[in-house]
C-alpha cells in the first residue's frame, strides 16, 4: 500500500502566512519603497527634479518631514501585502501542493514557473487598490500644501478615491501590474522552489531561502505616474503608458527611465528574504506544533 501524501496545512493557513511574511518584510523596507515612489516620481512634468541621488532624498525627507515621515504610506504598504502577498502565495502554495505526485516528487521547473505566473497575476488583481493608495501616500509629501491629496490612512484613501473619482481608479493601471507580477513571480517563485529543493536533496541544509528575481526598473515609474496621475480639465493627465514614456523621455531626458533604481534594488533583496525566511519558519513551526502532534 503506497504511503498518504504529508499532512498539509490548511489553505487558509497558506494564505494567512504568505500575507503575515509580506508584511513582516514590509515594516523592514518601507522607508525604500518611499524613497523609490519619491525618485520615480521627480520631476514630472514641469517642475524641476527634487532629488539629485536616493540619499539625498532620503535625507531630504528627514529633514523636512522626519522619521515619521519615511513611513508614510505603511498602512497602505502593509495592505498591499495582506492583499497581493496573500493571494499570491497562497494562491502558489495551494497550486504547487496540487500538482506534488502522491510519491512526494515536485513538478518540473516549467510547471513552477507556470504556477508562479498564474498566482502573481491574480495576485496584483487582488492588490492593485492598494498599490494606488501607497503610490499616491508616498507621494504626497512632494507637492506644495494645497495640492496635497491629505488621506489619513489607506481606508481613508480607498475610500475617497471611489467617492471622488469612481471605483475604477481603484484598479488604474492593474493591466500593467499583472503583466509585470507574471514576469516577477515567474521568476521568483519557480527559482525560490527549485533552488530550496536541489540545496535540501544536497543534505546540505534543513531551511533556506534562496530566489531569483528580475524586473524592469522603469515599468515602474509607468506605473507609479498613471496611478499617481490628477484629473487637469476634467482629463486625466496621461491617456496611457506610451504617453508616459513619450512625456519623460522628452521633457525629463531618457536615463530618466531608471529613476529610483537604487532604492528598489536595495529594497528587493530585504524585501524578498525576509519574506521568504518568515514564510519557512511560520511554515515549521506550524508543522512542529500542529501538523506533528
Amino acid at each position: 500500500m503506497a504511503d498518504a501524501k504529508p499532512k498539509t496545512s490548511p489553505k487558509a493557513i497558506k494564505f494567512l502566512f504568505g500575507g503575515l511574511a509580506g508584511m513582516g518584510a514590509t515594516v523592514f523596507v518601507q522607508p525604500l519603497d518611499l524613497v523609490k515612489n519619491r525618485m520615480q516620481l521627480s520631476g514630472q512634468g514641469t517642475k524641476a527634479r527634487e532629488y539629485k541621488t536616493s540619499f539625498h532624498a532620503l535625507f531630504s525627507i528627514l529633514r523636512n518631514e522626519g522619521v515619521r515621515g519615511i513611513y508614510t504610506g505603511l498602512s497602505a504598504g502593509l495592505l498591499r501585502q495582506a492583499t497581493y502577498t496573500t493571494t499570491r502565495l497562497g494562491i502558489y502554495t495551494i497550486l504547487f501542493e496540487k500538482m506534488t505526485s502522491s510519491d512526494g516528487r515536485p513538478p518540473n521547473f516549467f510547471l513552477k514557473a507556470l504556477i508562479g505566473m498564474t498566482a502573481g497575476a491574480i495576485g496584483a488583481f487582488v492588490g492593485t487598490p492598494a498599490e494606488v493608495a501607497l503610490i499616491r501616500m508616498t507621494a504626497d509629501g512632494r507637492l506644495p500644501a494645497d495640492q496635497r491629496r491629505g488621506y489619513k490612512n489607506v481606508f481613508n484613501a480607498l475610500f475617497r478615491i471611489t467617492k471622488e473619482e469612481g471605483v475604477t481608479t481603484l484598479w488604474r493601471g492593474c493591466i500593467p501590474t499583472m503583466a509585470r507580477a507574471v514576469v516577477v513571480n515567474a521568476a521568483q517563485l519557480a527559482s525560490y522552489s527549485q533552488s530550496k529543493q536541489a540545496l535540501l536533496d544536497s543534505g546540505a541544509f534543513d531551511e533556506l531561502f534562496f530566489c531569483g528575481r528580475a524586473e524592469s526598473d522603469h515599468l515602474l515609474l509607468f506605473l507609479g505616474r498613471i496611478q499617481n496621475m490628477k484629473m487637469i480639465d476634467g482629463k486625466p493627465e496621461y491617456k496611457n503608458g506610451l504617453e508616459v514614456l513619450v512625456r519623460v523621455v522628452g521633457k525629463e531626458g531618457f536615463f530618466s527611465l531608471w529613476k529610483g533604481f537604487t532604492p528598489y534594488y536595495a529594497r528587493l533583496g530585504p524585501h524578498t528574504v525576509l519574506t521568504f525566511i518568515f514564510l519557512e519558519q511560520m511554515n515549521r513551526l506550524y508543522k512542529t506544533y500542529v501538523l506533528d502532534v
